[in-house]
């Protein structure tokens, strides 16, 4: 197999493709030109003690690679999956996609450098390699990172055979190169302990685990919304906004540290919302959680009787307060998060393969990001994320139902839109600076100009202005093609919830006015 190597003066992301003379199928691997990568980050060093031929090994990998793809010796190498693009430039560490703050323009943590992953997934794409993309990729094991991966590869190769991988890879068989090669490749990227691929694993249950999963498999339009955790250890206005909204969703979700801001942990405000009779959506941020930690906290809380929980890598520390913790690193993304969670639900093991002799129960969600980078790229995203786990999408703030309807259309041509329950993020904006913040300052937000000046032609009324432009972006958007439901963000407006619900027609079948709920009534109705 011939793999055409072109050094050139062109970006990375604009190089053309090369192709050999006797044509590629699917599955096959080429290297497009490419100009030599930059190392955005210090590569890793191992955190062993190693003999001297290894440092030496190491040392020239680290020579190689560096220049050539940006490597930064993560001892477990992805380069043929991410189109030969180091993914451990991102700055948050994640390694099966974009976040939601992925732009063309640049990194939303560090401006200074160009979103890696936009550029893996445009390179992938004019490689015709975006399949590569879906398979869901390992965290790292740390026992490996700074060591070279080469040996790897020779030790697989023995394995399998020097003449046998010699002459699957001169088939002229498409299938046959491709299985060759994976032969080799994937048990080093995919260890025993992981086993990630690119296919849908449908829920291994029948029966709904959550109100929540029920209401939307029974066909109805749901309205979630969320409530803000308190900033101190009081708990009255949490409260108090659970039970005031109780009534009109199907479910509070609860955030976890947004901004990367400490809150009260979702956890707690889960809990009491089911003592206050409230069914939650417990958040998970990826930011704030090692592998330990999540397994751990998923068992925790499915005990407390937690059955909804939503996946998300979380804001960057760097969006934080002062003094800014350590951001070069997260131990999981949302995808592995979701991967793992499937598994212990499905599966009844843990990530290092012990069996769990009680398995947690949950219905498992993710968020959707329908106005970071290019439809296309958070399409296959998405996709990635069912095909991990996600059952149903809460997506970041949509105020463009037009731009909503391409990245739907994008759901449908990847053939997901069955697969998954969408949820559609909807904030009312309270105030023209509000607007302006979230349209300017909050990575995949985009905020039309239209309603920018509507808002600003207000004046004094623009709160009132905002609820009417919400209760038009509910209507135009609650028809559209696999759109299951509404998910309220009011951002410290709670009071808001009620009047929203009621005018947009969405109150739920079985809703009874808080004022006649009789006394223990909201209980049972979280408990069924």
């Amino acid at each position: 197999m011939l793999i055409p190597i072109v050094l050139s003066n062109q970006s990375p992301t604009r190089a053309g493709v090369r192709r050999t003379s006797a044509g590629l199928g699917k599955g096959e691997y080429t290297m497009p030109g490419f100009t030599p990568g930059r190392r955005w980050q210090p590569p890793f060093y191992p955190f062993k003690r190693e003999s001297f031929g290894q440092r030496a090994l190491e040392q020239v990998e680290r020579w190689v690679k560096g220049p050539l793809f940006g490597c930064r010796m993560c001892g477990n190498c992805l380069l043929q999956e991410t189109a030969f693009i180091c993914s451990m430039e991102c700055p948050k560490g994640v390694r099966n996609g974009p976040c939601g703050g992925s732009t063309e323009a640049h990194c939303y943590v560090d401006e200074t450098r160009p979103c890696i992953w936009y550029r893996i997934y445009e390179r992938s794409f004019a490689m015709g390699r975006e399949h590569k993309l879906l398979e869901v990729l390992p965290p790292l094991d740390w026992d490996k990172v700074g060591t070279e991966t080469w040996a790897d590869v020779v030790v697989q190769l023995r394995k399998v055979g020097v003449g046998k991988f010699a002459r699957g890879m001169l088939s002229r068989d498409v299938a046959v190169r491709a299985g060759t090669w994976d032969s080799v490749f994937r048990p080093i990227r995919q260890p025993d302990w992981w086993q990630g691929d690119s296919e849908y694993h449908p829920p291994a249950y029948t029966e709904p685990i959550s109100n929540l999963e029920r209401r939307l498999r029974a066909g109805e339009f749901v309205v979630t919304a969320e409530v803000a955790p308190p900033m101190s250890a009081a708990t009255g206005k949490l409260c108090s906004n659970v039970e005031m909204i109780r009534p009109y969703v199907a479910a509070v979700n609860f955030t976890d540290n947004p901004s990367a801001t400490p809150r009260m942990s979702s956890l707690a405000c889960s809990l009491m919302a089911i003592q206050n009779g409230a069914e939650p959506v417990m958040q998970i941020a990826a930011r704030d959680r090692t592998r330990m930690g999540l397994q751990s906290e998923v068992i925790g809380a499915s005990a407390l009787g937690v059955r909804n929980i939503l996946c998300l890598s979380g804001d960057h520390s760097r969006m934080g307060p002062a003094p800014l913790g350590r951001s070069d690193v997260v131990d999981l993304d949302s995808i592995q998060m979701l991967w793992i969670l499937r598994r212990m639900r499905d599966e009844g093991h843990y990530l290092d393969g012990r069996n769990l002799k009680e398995r947690p129960r949950f219905f498992l969600g993710a968020a959707a990001a329908p106005f970071a980078s290019e439809p296309r790229f958070q399409a296959l995203r998405e996709q990635k994320k069912v095909n991990a786990g996600a059952q149903f999408f809460q997506t970041n703030l949509v105020y463009d139902p037009d731009g909503l309807e391409v990245w739907l259309n994008e759901l449908a041509k990847r053939n997901i839109l069955d697969k998954v329950y969408v949820l559609i993020g909807i904030t009312p904006l309270k105030s023209l600076k509000m607007a302006q913040h979230m349209h300017h300052e909050i990575p995949g937000v985009f905020i039309p100009e239209k309603l920018l000046k509507r808002m600003e032609a207000a004046g004094d009324g623009a709160a009132e202005e905002g609820v009417a432009i919400a209760l038009e972006l509910i209507e135009a958007i609650k028809g559209k093609q696999g759109v299951h439901g509404i998910h309220l963000m009011a951002v410290g407006w709670e009071e808001i919830v009620p009047r929203l619900v009621t005018e947009a027609g969405l109150l739920p079948p079985d809703f009874v006015p808080p004022d006649t709920v009789p006394p223990g009534r909201a209980r049972e109705t979280a408990a069924r």
